[in-house]
């Protein structure tokens, strides 16, 4: 290595003392400086694409990490001996015996980082994963390694080539931008989109830029006759304060640009004006209140622009208060009113805790969110797109804040609903919830919360959840455990039907061919075996029915019939015998009129008008009226037969009658709005209830209740509904 490059070395190192202070003592310094000394031989004087010295680099890398995060003492002198470290210069219990096993943790996280891109110029899908889950395990790896991407976008402009810029401002712009959004590192995220934005788009940047260059004076003109009546205001009030305008980002406002199909001429916010009030931690909120109302009284304010972060701050630590007010010549300006405390803690996010908290606290702010990301990257194990997806959703989204009745907080991310909430209290609330209450109102699960809702969870011992919950799902904790019981409980379903199908054919003493039963599945409309026995658990089919089924099928399969209408002749046709025998020579007679009897219709068939008819005779509650084919008829008639009697309509007893429809169908859009439909443009016909669940593989069955009043309607109901595309059967 040069002797001009190793004095520039020690000049940045002591730039780099100048910065730490305190935070890293002289003797450490003198450790490292030795430690270069001693392997100077076997540092090579560049390295990567853009032919950078790297202990240079990482030097410059720790002055970043200094003036724009903070002055750390592990996090500095990991950067320090970061390459001596992963290059094998110095093993670990040197770094240990020397400056701590806290040093030597954050070199190790390091390690794997340089592995990942030992093959890899920029962060490809395949590695995306492994590297978050490296960021999940201490928040300094990511400051250092924040710090080191933006250290290196401020000097590759004339560097390497420009396929090696792009794929650097790639990754700048897709990862770590959002990253120190999340930490609340704004100056650092503006400026790494600004680069990432000139590396990628070069004349729309310049063109920005020189546009900025340009109104620059008219700017500050503006800006200086706008705050001179707030200062004098604020000086009034007594408060300690300064004021400061800042110009927003190249990136945001090409942003806005393409956004709002505009020029730049049309960008009316590209500055706004801050108010920094040297305040007491007990005086702050109360000063940036009274500021506020100060400012509103002098310019009128846009309240749907209005934001408070001072009551609830953001999950990364940001707290401010945002007015957007109008200033003179008509033109809208965003005024944002915070403490130094805040100020810093804006610029540099969680970072700046330390000075305030220390280093665990700032590390506790970010727990909850680094234990949603390990549960993003673990559900989404081989898609890593899917991970780096969910990754940005998570970023950019705003965060909602509730609160339980007892006024306990709880963040979500923007457009969770009562059931995210839920789950988020726990997995069994989540799985029995049956709605909730939002500010005391009752409201159903896929009600989506705002900040400041109180909510409180109803749930139902025998609530199990459904599978279009995972249509309103918004957490990834919700989505993963409703999956995994929806799971759970189709293979239990599927059990039970499977023994509960395969005992009645033992029974029965028939043996179960599986070249039949799959042509029998098939035959009946179904796609997979599951669908086939969730169908016999609901009730959907019957599993009698289904054995005659097998039986017809299985005859087919083997040739011993072939598919024919029997034909009979005239003579030899005779009329079904009625349930009650001959010597029966009175007949219950059902009429709306009638008096002195006591009878209802049973429930296990809804008769209704046009039905043939008995009555059966009950112990204490009057006459039960069944239909001829009720399900219940052939026992009643074995058992008890001499308790039936004969019945018959005259008129049309009651106006309307309940029937219950089971319906199957594939599950396509807009289905239930054109059964529902049908329904509604008939007269006399009532829909009291609908149920429809999904199945797997696009179908869908449930049951459809109506009142109506007779079989003809009723035929004609059933004929329509089966017409509706996508219902492949309609059964009473």
């Amino acid at each position: 290595m040069e002797n001009k490059t190793i004095g520039t070395i020690h000049d940045s190192i002591e730039m780099l003392m100048k910065l730490a202070g305190d935070s890293v003592t002289q003797k450490e310094i003198d450790a490292i400086k030795a430690m270069y000394d001693e392997h100077v031989e076997e540092i090579p004087s560049s390295v990567s694409p853009f032919g950078l010295n790297p202990l240079l680099f990482d030097i410059q890398t720790a002055i970043v990490y200094a003036n724009e995060i903070g002055t750390n003492r592990t996090s500095i002198i990991s950067i320090l001996v970061k390459y001596l470290f992963v290059n094998n210069l110095i093993d670990a219990p040197i770094i240990s015996s020397m400056f701590g096993d806290d040093v030597l943790s954050i070199l190790q996280g390091l390690d794997k980082v340089n592995q990942l891109y030992s093959s890899h110029a920029s962060i490809d899908t395949d590695n995306f994963r492994d590297l978050l889950m490296l960021f999940a395990e201490d928040l300094r790896v990511i400051f250092i390694i924040i710090s080191d991407r933006i250290n290196l976008m401020r000097q590759i402009r004339d560097l390497g080539t420009e396929e090696d810029r792009k794929l650097i401002a790639r990754e700048a712009s897709g990862l770590y931008a959002p990253l120190a959004h999340k930490l609340g590192l704004y100056l650092i995220k503006s400026e790494l989109e600004d680069l990432s934005l000139k590396y990628l788009e070069h004349d729309i940047y310049y063109m920005i830029k020189d546009k900025l260059n340009a109104t620059k004076r008219a700017r500050d003109l503006y800006v200086a006759e706008f705050i001179k009546p707030i200062e004098q205001k604020l000086n009034e009030a007594g408060l300690v304060f300064h004021i400061k305008g800042r110009t927003k980002s190249i990136h945001s406002i090409w942003q806005k640009m393409k956004k709002q199909k505009c020029r730049f001429e049309d960008i009316y916010d590209l500055f706004a004006i801050r108010v920094i009030l040297h305040s007491s931690a007990e005086t702050e909120k109360q000063d940036c209140w009274k500021v506020y109302s100060i400012v509103t009284d002098m310019y009128v304010p846009n309240p749907k622009r209005m934001r408070d972060w001072l009551s609830v701050p953001k999950s990364n630590g940001y707290e401010s208060l945002h007015a957007t007010v109008m200033g003179t010549d008509g033109k809208w300006v965003e005024i944002q009113i915070r403490s130094e405390r805040m100020d810093e803690i804006a610029e540099r996010g969680i970072a700046a805790h330390w000075r305030y908290k220390g280093v665990k606290d700032s590390g506790a702010k970010m727990e909850e969110w680094l234990r949603d990301m390990r549960m993003n990257l673990e559900l989404n194990e081989h898609d890593p797109v899917a991970v780096e997806n969910q990754f940005k959703v998570d970023i950019y989204n705003d965060d909602v804040f509730v609160f339980t009745p007892k006024g306990d907080l709880f963040k979500l991310p923007m457009g969770a609903s009562v059931l995210d909430f839920a789950y988020m209290i726990h997995t069994n609330v989540g799985s029995h919830c049956a709605g909730g209450k939002v500010n005391g109102k009752n409201v159903p699960l896929r009600t989506k919360l705002k900040s400041g809702d109180q909510v409180e969870i109803l749930t139902n011992a025998k609530q199990q959840p459904k599978r279009d919950w995972l249509s309103f799902a918004k957490t990834a904790k919700a989505r993963a455990k409703i999956k995994q019981q929806l799971n759970e409980q189709e293979l239990r379903t599927a059990t039970f039907a499977k023994e509960t199908l395969e005992r009645k054919f033992k029974n029965r003493k028939i043996a179960i061919e599986e070249a039949v039963m799959m042509k029998l599945i098939k035959r009946l409309g179904y796609k997979h075996v599951m669908e086939f026995y969730k169908a016999i658990s609901d009730d959907i089919l019957d599993v009698n029915t289904m054995i005659d089924k097998y039986i017809e099928t299985s005859r087919r399969v083997h040739g011993e019939i072939v598919d024919s209408i029997p034909v009979h002749s005239a003579e030899q046709w005779v009329q079904e015998e009625d349930v009650a025998d001959a010597k029966y020579k009175d007949m219950l007679v059902i009429d709306k009129n009638i008096k002195g009897v006591d009878y209802s219709l049973a429930k296990c068939c809804n008769p209704i008008f046009g039905d043939r008819i008995f009555g059966f005779v009950t112990s204490g509650r009057g006459i039960k009226i069944h239909r001829f084919d009720c399900p219940n008829a052939a026992r009643l008639k074995e058992l008890m037969s001499y308790r039936i009697i004969p019945a018959r309509w005259a008129g049309k007893g009651n106006s309307l009658y309940s029937v219950t429809l089971t319906i199957v169908g594939h599950d396509d859009i807009g289905i239930v709005n054109n059964i529902t439909s049908i329904i509604s443009k008939e007269s006399n016909v009532l829909l009291r209830s609908i149920n429809i669940r999904s199945a797997e593989d696009g179908l869908f069955s449930g049951t459809l209740t109506i009142q109506i009043d007779d079989t003809n309607k009723l035929k004609s109901i059933i004929k329509k509904l089966k017409g509706v595309k996508g219902v492949k059967d309609v059964i009473r």
